[in-house]
């Protein structure tokens, strides 16, 4: 083309410089757009001819791109606020899963390490697929992993659509995003059909396929995958065209044994990603939650038109270290500071024995519930829906979805879908009520319909509702779905049975259920819901005994772990706290000496994450035994600052503390 005169020297330097061949075409091709039909004719006679790979690229290709970035461009570009987005725009690189995120729920992941993530790299979003040095080479599989509600989906909408504009990443020639949501509509695929059926516009998968360009797959939400990934016993594929199980066809993906060419970025929540064995994963990276900038900042942007109610939720969210903690995740956030602003524009001024601060997670989901059913909303003004035929019709749809919650629970399932909904017999015309719409959202796409709570702990308070409401005439274990069990009769034998489950489950996956379950025997969440979902002061029946047995739950010979701590999570639940009163004044006064006990080790556990007094030092001096010690271990790992002056160690504490020292989740930053 230079010989012909139709490129300067200029130009061709110009085009050699760029990093790709895709890009180096781009940039002949929009030079010779302004040279007339001659150039056109000279460059496409001269690739016909000479490469036709490259004709290939020019003449099919090339479009077929560009109509995949256009695709993008609307699927994705919607809903995205720049000033909400500075958080995910730098990701955390960390090094594999803890202990923790292997095996605690989501809430009690953030509460334990008090929404602080370990020391870590960051690493910019642009640079999320390139190498971290010269000598390295990008990384094939990627996980990024996030709590519920911490923006992974987001994320991935802003990488897709930031891309889709050509802003970053402009080597890679096809970003590919599927959710396990679309994954689970299907029961056997190939790699083929996969990319045909999900971007009908690439006609030629041979492309992709054959790794003649660089491909991005990513696999957005592993945790609502249907069927657990088996890396042991999965069948071996490596044929594009072989049509296999989901499951499977995933796992062939990640080995490598299929679209061995290609990068994949996997987003999961933190407990489902430790199905990919650690050795298969090139890259981690953690979503971080909000800073207390951030969440001023997103409190501020939230109730934009009212900035003295922004500063009153905060102040409240604040003054609740519990929940300070946990509204550092931004879905959390939003169902808390919705429910305050309820309570603060409609119940601030009504009498102390009616009005309830809301301070329990129980509490904060009632007024959330109560804000829903009647209609009075943050973002619209109030419905012109009559209170009784609320009730009535709120009390139908909660009863449906608490069953769908409930049983989904128990099965690990968060994605429903129409055949679900036959299954338990939820009518399909309640799902469009206004008060259905704000608990379960819909995902309409051309290949299916999808239903999912706005977030999971929706989804759990719900169950408990059911449950609760169900345990009162049940007479077989609700736990189990066909109704064939011993007989079991009576409320309070269904209350011990659910946190009997809790306590054994090993996926630790009912611990927040239970403590909805307990705080709907609270007076306060009565008191809220009374005449809507609960019948006026019938927790009285069951409180006592209720709050016994889980008293009970505590004596375990200083055996403490997260169930203990869960367990006095759900005794603050219930509204009752004497032993954790009498800890916390104890270690206000420095004189816990002599009065560790098993039961009282589980409360100054538990204080150990929310109580203020702990906030600044964690003191323990003069009061720590060996078997204390040890069975503490779990939760000092946590303690910033801890003093523990004047205890008398022998070598064999010293042993324990040096191994909690080495521990990879272990966040000590000062100790003495």
């Amino acid at each position: 083309l230079q010989r012909l005169e139709l490129l300067t020297a200029e130009e061709v330097g110009r085009a050699r410089e760029e990093s790709s061949l895709p890009e180096q075409v781009r940039a002949v091709v929009d030079v010779l757009a302004g040279r007339g039909s001659y150039a056109s004719q000279s460059l496409q006679t001269f690739i016909e001819t000479t490469n036709s790979q490259l004709y290939l690229h020019i003449t099919v290709y090339e479009p077929m791109v560009q109509k995949h970035l256009e695709s993008l461009q609307s699927c994705y570009g919607n809903g995205l606020e720049s000033g909400a987005l500075q958080r995910l725009i730098n990701l955390l690189l960390v090094e594999g899963l803890t202990d923790i995120q292997q095996k605690e729920h989501d809430i009690l992941q953030i509460e334990t390490t008090k929404g602080l993530p370990n020391v870590s790299k960051s690493i910019p979003l642009e640079k999320l697929f390139l190498p971290l040095s010269k000598v390295s080479i990008p990384p094939r599989i990627s996980v990024t992993i996030g709590v519920a509600g911490i923006g992974k989906s987001t994320l991935v909408k802003l990488f897709v659509y930031t891309w889709a504009k050509r802003e970053i990443n402009r080597d890679i020639t096809f970003v590919l995003p599927l959710t396990f949501r679309e994954l689970n509509t299907y029961e056997k695929l190939s790699a083929e059909r996969l990319i045909c059926l999900a971007f009908p516009h690439i006609t030629e998968p041979n492309c992709i396929l054959a790794g003649a360009a660089r491909i991005l797959l990513i696999l957005d939400g592993l945790d609502e995958f249907k069927t657990p990934l088996d890396f042991s016993n999965a069948l071996v594929c490596t044929d594009p065209k072989k049509e296999v199980q989901v499951d499977n066809l995933i796992t062939n993906i990640i080995r490598g044994n299929l679209l061995q060419e290609a990068s994949v970025w996997i987003t999961s929540r933190p407990t489902a990603a430790r199905q990919i064995p650690g050795g298969l994963v090139d890259r981690m990276t953690e979503i971080r939650g909000f800073g207390a900038a951030e969440m001023k900042d997103f409190l501020d942007q939230m109730f934009l038109d009212n900035r003295d109610l922004s500063s009153q939720v905060l102040q409240h969210i604040r003054a609740n270290r519990s929940l300070h903690v946990l509204c550092s995740v931004p879905a959390f956030c939003w169902i808390s500071a919705s429910s305050i602003a309820y309570y603060l524009k409609n119940c601030v001024d009504q009498p102390q024995e009616t009005a309830v601060v809301p301070r329990t997670l129980s509490e904060i989901y009632s007024y959330y519930f109560k804000m829903a059913l009647s209609g009075d909303w943050l973002e619209k003004p109030r419905e012109g829906l009559r209170i009784e035929q609320a009730v009535n019709n709120s009390k139908k749809i909660v009863g449906s979805l608490g069953r769908l919650a409930f049983y989904g629970l128990l099965r690990k399932k968060h994605v429903f879908y129409e055949q679900d909904m036959k299954v338990y017999g939820i009518d399909l015309s309640l799902l469009h009520s206004s008060l259905c719409t704000r608990l379960l959202l819909k995902e309409d796409t051309q290949t299916f319909t999808a239903y999912y709570f706005s977030h999971l702990t929706i989804q759990e308070f719900l169950a408990a509702l059911y449950y609760y409401t169900a345990a009162k005439r049940a007479i077989f274990d609700l736990f189990t779905e066909s109704g064939m069990s011993w007989p079991k009769l009576g409320f309070l034998n269904h209350f011990k049975g659910a946190v009997q489950r809790s306590l054994q489950a090993e996926d630790r996956q009912l611990d927040i259920f239970v403590r909805f379950l307990a705080g709907l025997l609270s007076p306060q969440v009565n008191k809220l819901l009374s005449g809507w979902l609960l019948v006026k002061d019938e927790h009285n029946s069951f409180r006592s005994q209720a709050t016994t047995f889980l008293q009970g739950c505590l004596n375990t010979d200083y055996a403490i772990s997260s169930r203990t701590v869960n367990t006095m999570h759900c005794l603050y639940e219930i509204q009752h706290m004497d032993i954790a009163k009498t800890v916390e004044e104890a270690m206000k006064n420095e004189s816990l000496a002599g009065m560790l006990t098993p039961v009282n080790c589980s409360a100054l556990a538990y204080l150990l994450q929310v109580s203020d007094v702990c906030m600044e030092e964690t003191n323990l001096s003069n009061c720590l035994t060996y078997n204390v010690c040890k069975s503490l271990l779990s939760q000092l790992l946590f303690c910033h600052n801890l003093r523990l002056d004047n205890n008398q160690f022998k070598d064999n504490v010293m042993e324990l503390l040096g191994s909690m020292l080495s521990v990879k989740d272990c966040r000590i930053q000062r100790l003495r």
